[in-house]
């Protein structure tokens, strides 16, 4: 009786050890998959060919209130020089595009608007000045508000 019982125990295992195999093979795939992954996350906040990991900030103003526009190419530039380029004298970008959004009533208001483009090694107060030029040009133009992005970047001067 006893050895019956063995022989069946045996028997149970070794048909299950299959399936016990195929469990722990599919185990070992999916924590290789997620290893993986884990490389990629990391060696994507990596540079290559040299370039240095920076942030950067976009700073997005439009220049109407009311569907008329309030901030012309004069005062525009006058910002630029008094309150920009004083907090980035190192450099930046100036881009006009076309921005466009609903409004309340959900129409479609477009209006012409200026893109701030700054690039900053990364740790820097970068951030507290395109708030403060974001603050400065609300008041100064009457703005209800302004649109900011900050992203990482691989930057490489060549």
């Amino acid at each position: 009786s006893e050895k019956s019982s063995r022989s069946k125990m045996a028997e149970r295992f070794r048909q299950t050890l299959p399936s016990q195999v195929s469990l722990i093979l599919a185990l070992g795939v999916v924590i290789l998959a997620l290893a993986a992954c884990a490389d990629v996350e990391v060696s994507t906040s990596e540079c290559e060919d040299g370039g240095e990991l920076w942030t950067e900030y976009r700073l997005f103003m439009g220049r109407s209130a009311d569907g008329v526009e309030v901030v012309s190419d004069a005062e525009w530039e006058a910002f630029l020089a008094d309150t920009i380029t004083p907090r980035f004298p190192d450099g930046l970008s100036v881009m006009d595009v076309a921005g466009q959004g609903r409004t309340d009533d959900g129409s479609i208001e477009r209006e012409r608007t200026k893109m701030l483009l700054v690039l900053a090694p990364q740790g820097g107060d970068a951030l507290d000045r395109m708030n403060e030029i974001s603050d400065a040009y609300k008041q100064r133009f009457s703005q209800n508000s302004t649109l900011t992005v900050v992203t990482e970047a691989c930057v490489a001067f060549k």
